[in-house]
């Protein structure tokens, strides 16, 4: 009996310690292999396979992994320290902390809460409307914010909305399918008449002295004292057969119904999958694309394909087909697949449930006041930053930067930087005085009392600025170049040789299974950093365009969605209580395989004229030729 009792505290302390034992275990067990194999490719072996260890595993945290590659490289002699410190900061980095910039500023001034209660207003309280309405919202936030800050931002209110759902359900349940009918219409006014004959009768029979019907707490106390007064007995049988299904509810959940419980889930849900399809439609939306679109642009520098404009046009229908898709899914799994009752824009027939998160949702957006001061210049940023992305090099026409002598100097990240670097200067107080009791003066004297305090401050930019991201993206591109010095990736690149009797399509599928996968269980920049360098040298070998793999599996590592550990999204849901990982999982499986789908459709469709993807292009066959050298 001790022996097993000692057995388990030693299996204890090892479970406990398992990701030290983990950090110091991998590299001893691989370190034959430079030693054995004194090559640049074996030593640059073990340093990507001991740090996509470390990334998978999480034995310790993103950033401090990714700087594995600055100390071993140079300690086996793959890179020099000057050559692998500047890698760790490129094009992306700065077009980021632009975004940045913006973002706080859209945080800081509650932009974001103006934009989503109004969308969500004009969508209504209709169930399926109100996650539709939410999701939209969701989207348009997520393209230009990170997929966590915008969960972060509109869980709250979605929260706000579900529980006045399910305080207002709690009294009047049983009028759920009970309905306020526009006067304007003659049958409604017929069945109005109906309905209020049989609450008269009804309110007679049970002696119930109020004006409207009695709530489901003064429904028990009622039937005790009179149990059957009807002429016929049935009213009174009817009145007894309320309140019994609601009980147990009441009792052992939180929820009304178990129909609240499935709009809760809905709408909790909708919210994490919508931030993750919003993601996909710009380069900055997620820090996989800027992954990808700096580790392209760095391998094939001659390519000149990738771009805000190129990329918003080949996902954005993506991300339409998606957000719609998704949506009847989630409905028909927790709503049921009757639309017509629960997305009916009609405003003659609501409910009193829904009245209520009408008023909920207006009284939140009244509180904002007018819109400010700072708001309307955020606004301005936001929409001439997007015109800049677009217009730099649209390809169709001469863009903007053809006014300048000097070609290929400005990029992104020029207009990120610039117009993020603007929102420190400008003043947040409106220049011009207006009545003492604008909103603009007394938003900003409760900020600062500086009269020329900035749009932002240094501290709100470090509040959202994600330098975890940025240290793994820099180690992300060390590791590249790594692999391509040492030439690991031609050597990779000769070992999946067998492969090349597969069409295209069914290569980029399998990488999309691969990577939808493994990104379940591993973080998505991680996943995609480590199977980046591999799919290039796949597409090289196999004579097929690079962009007809590395798109499509950089767009599925971002389907990480059936675990509160594939993505933070996921996990800010989840902690709020509404779900369970049995749902996360049976509804991100869907979300999963229509994520496939329409990556794989797109790909094969529009994404074909847009890239060539008919043909091997010239500037992958230059690549190939450098790294062979």
């Amino acid at each position: 009996m001790w022996l097993k009792s000692d057995r388990m505290d030693v299996l204890g302390k090892v479970w406990t310690a398992r990701k030290l034992i983990l950090v110091v275990l991998i590299p001893l067990s691989l370190l034959p292999l430079p030693l054995i194999h004194p090559t640049s490719e074996a030593s640059c072996a073990y340093v990507l396979i001991v740090t996509a260890v470390y990334w998978v595993s999480e034995a310790v945290p993103l950033g401090a992994a990714a700087l594995v590659p600055a100390f071993l490289y140079p300690l086996f002699g793959v890179l020099k320290s000057s050559e692998v410190a500047a890698e760790y900061c490129k094009d992306t980095t700065l077009l980021l902390i632009g975004v940045i910039c913006l973002a706080a500023s859209i945080e800081k001034w509650n932009l974001h809460k103006r934009i989503a209660l109004r969308m969500v207003m004009i969508a209504g309280a209709k169930p399926g409307m109100l996650v539709l309405g939410f999701m939209c919202c969701t989207v348009f936030l997520s393209m230009w914010l990170s997929n966590t800050s915008t969960t972060a931002m509109v869980m709250p209110i979605a929260e706000a909305v579900l529980q006045q759902l399910i305080s207002t359900g709690v009294a009047d349940a049983q009028e759920d399918s009970d309905t306020i009918e526009a006067p304007d219409d003659d049958s409604d006014k017929e069945e109005n008449l109906d309905k209020n004959q049989l609450e008269l009768l009804y309110r007679r029979q049970s002696s119930c002295g109020k004006q409207e019907l009695c709530t489901l707490s003064e429904e028990p106390d009622r039937l005790t004292q009179k149990p059957s007064q009807g002429p016929n007995g049935h009213l009174p049988q009817t009145a007894v057969s309320i309140p019994e299904p609601q009980r147990p509810a009441k009792k052992n959940s939180p929820y009304p119904t178990k129909r609240d419980h499935m709009i809760c889930k809905c709408l909790s849900l909708s919210i994490t999958y919508a931030a993750t399809i919003g993601g996909l439609i710009t380069i900055t939306g997620t820090s996989t694309n800027l992954i990808f679109a700096e580790q392209f642009n760095s391998r094939y520098p001659e390519a000149k394909v990738i771009n805000f404009g190129t990329w918003f046009i080949f996902s954005l229908p993506i991300s339409i087909i998606m957000l719609v898709l998704t949506w009847v899914w989630l409905h028909c799994l927790f709503l049921g697949c009757n639309f017509r009752e629960t997305c009916s824009l009609s405003k003659k027939r609501k409910t009193r449930r829904e009245e209520m998160s009408e008023r909920r949702i207006q009284e939140e957006y009244m509180k904002l006041g007018p819109i400010s001061y700072p708001e309307v210049v955020t606004g301005i940023f936001f929409i001439l930053m997007t015109l800049l992305w677009f217009t730099r090099e649209p390809g169709f026409v001469p863009g903007w930067t053809s006014l300048f002598e000097k070609k290929g100097y400005r990029t992104d990240a020029t207009v990120s930087v610039l117009l993020g670097f603007l929102l420190f200067l400008i003043p947040a107080r409106r220049p011009w005085p207006l009545a003492s009791t604008d909103k603009d003066e007394s938003s900003v004297k409760e900020q600062d009392s500086d009269p020329l305090a900035p749009m932002i401050t240094w501290k709100d930019f470090q509040k959202l600025m994600p330098w975890e991201i940025v240290i793994l993206v820099g180690g992300g591109y060390a590791l590249a170049a790594g692999c391509k010095v040492s030439g690991l990736s031609v050597w990779i690149g000769r070992q999946l040789e067998p492969m090349s009797g597969l069409p295209p399509w069914a290569v980029t599928l399998l990488a999309c299974l691969l990577v939808s996968t493994v990104t379940e269980f591993a973080s998505n920049p991680a996943t995609l950093t480590v199977f980046l360098p591999i799919l290039s040298t796949l597409s090289e070998t196999l004579k097929i365009n690079p962009l007809h793999t590395l798109i499509p599996s950089t767009m599925c590592v971002s389907f990480g969605v059936m675990l509160p550990v594939g993505n933070p999204p996921n996990a800010i849901v989840f902690s709020y209580g509404h779900v369970q990982i049995s749902d996360m999982v049976k509804a991100g499986f869907g979300v999963n395989l229509i994520g496939v789908l329409v990556v794989m459709l797109a790909i094969m469709t529009w994404g074909v004229p847009l890239f060539q993807l008919t043909e091997f292009p010239v500037w992958a066959i230059t690549s190939n030729v450098t790294n062979s050298l």
